[in-house]
Order: structure tokens, then C-alpha cells, then sequence
């Protein structure tokens, strides 16, 4: 089969539910590669004629690898490969210039922007004194429309005093203000989607995520940024280089 750049070819001898061939076939050539992101798939119509199934049975394939977070459906438009993101760990950078440097749009769906008062662990982040105000970041992360990361950022009130001035790149606003940070400490763990979480991630509930916690410093070495991120497993792949030392 052959439809916008798909092959497709089912084996005969086996006797698994079609939809489950179907998806198990797409999604390993997804996972090893052979298709780009955003590459379109065929649309169900296409797939059941072409391998000559039921509507049903080809919407359940799609749904299969929709689940799984390979494909994306964009309203209107059909079902594509999904962004995924390897991001070295040896390099600070921006979740939209991660984005930029792959070809992707990044944006973001804000949830709140709002001045608080700082927890007892933001001030001891970010070696603030008690009753300090902080600006709270609360967002979504996008590349291309597709839901990445659910991301809380807080900051010094004296660094950003006007949250709804932050645009969709944090670290933008940051270098304007000549406020960028030049290293930071992050921590990686994996834990699993709560009802909330899965919901605005766009995942089932119980789902694998990674939990992400970086305090990024200035030159000077005050911390200016601390931001808890829950990052889908399925969209992100993290790298680290490692040497052996005599």
C-alpha cells in the first residue's frame, strides 16, 4: 500500500485483530524512523480501501497510535506523525529554541499569570527572603499545536514584574531584560499522570511522564528561574554525552 509517502503491507499468517496489524505495522516503522514528523498518513477512507477493511477497523488503528502518542490528528485537516524532541542535557536552551533548531513552531496555552506569594521551597530555590513575591508561570508547551509539556515557571518578582509581558518564549523576555541564565541544575524522574495532569497532557490517566525541576542561575550566581515540567514520555528523548576520565 502507498498513500502520501505510507507503505503498508500486512502478513497473511497473522491472526491478530486487523486494527492491532495495522497499528503495530505503523507504528514500528514510526519508532524506527521511517517516516518524517508531520508526515500525513493515509486518512481512515484511504486505509480501508486500500487494504480493503472496515471504517471501524481503520479508525481503531489510528486510534491505537494516536493513544500511543505517535500520530496527531489536527481538526480538518488528517492524521500525522507526531513532534518528538531530543534534547541534549549538556546544553541550557529554551524549550522554544529546542523547538526552532528542529523546525518546529513552538507556543505555548497559558493557564495563569499571575504575582504571588512564594512558597517556603520557591524562596529556598531561589534564595529569597520570607514573604517574597514571584511571578508564577502557568502553561502549556506546544510544537506545531501538539501538546508537549505541562510547565509551572517561577521568578523573582524583581525580574519579571508584568507576567502577561512573558510572550511564548520565556528566555526571550529574559534577554531582554539581561536576565538570562547562564547554567542551571536539573533533576529527572519519571512518575505517573494524576486525572489532572493526564488531562491537559492529553494522555491516559496513569500514564509514564517525565518530571523535570531545573533552577537556572545568572552569572552572578542568584538564582533566577525555577520550573517544574511534566514532559510526555512519548514526545521526548533526553541525551547525554558521557567520558571516561584516567
Amino acid at each position: 500500500m502507498q498513500q502520501t509517502g505510507i507503505e503498508l503491507t500486512l502478513d497473511g499468517n497473522d491472526n491478530s485483530p486487523l486494527y492491532m496489524q495495522i497499528a503495530r505495522k505503523l507504528g514500528d516503522d514510526v519508532r524506527n524512523g521511517r517516516y518524517q514528523v508531520d508526515q500525513a498518513l493515509p486518512s481512515e477512507r484511504a486505509l480501508s480501501e486500500l487494504l480493503e477493511v472496515s471504517r471501524v477497523t481503520a479508525r481503531k488503528a489510528i486510534d491505537q497510535l494516536v493513544g500511543q502518542g505517535l500520530v496527531v490528528r489536527r481538526r480538518g485537516s488528517g492524521n500525522y506523525i507526531a513532534p518528538r524532541i531530543e534534547q541534549p542535557l549538556s546544553k541550557l536552551s529554551s524549550f522554544s529554541e529546542q523547538l526552532q533548531q528542529r523546525g518546529y513552531r513552538a507556543g505555548s496555552r497559558w493557564l495563569r499569570r499571575d504575582i504571588v506569594l512564594a512558597s517556603s521551597d520557591e524562596q529556598l530555590s531561589l534564595g529569597l527572603a520570607q514573604h517574597s513575591k514571584v511571578a508564577r508561570l502557568e502553561r502549556l508547551r506546544l510544537a506545531d499545536e501538539v501538546v508537549m509539556a505541562y510547565e509551572v515557571s517561577v521568578l523573582p518578582f524583581a525580574v519579571v514584574p508584568d507576567p502577561l509581558a512573558v510572550g511564548d518564549s520565556l528566555y526571550a523576555y529574559l534577554d531582554r531584560q539581561q536576565q538570562l541564565p547562564v547554567r542551571a541544575l536539573q533533576h529527572i524522574r519519571a512518575m505517573n499522570a494524576t486525572g489532572l495532569l493526564a488531562q491537559q497532557l492529553e494522555v491516559p490517566e496513569g500514564q509514564a511522564v517525565l518530571f523535570i525541576t531545573r533552577v537556572a542561575y545568572l552569572e552572578s550566581g542568584a538564582a533566577v528561574e525555577l520550573t517544574h515540567s511534566y514532559c510526555r514520555s512519548d514526545h521526548y528523548d533526553f541525551v547525554a554525552e558521557m567520558r571516561r576520565t584516567p
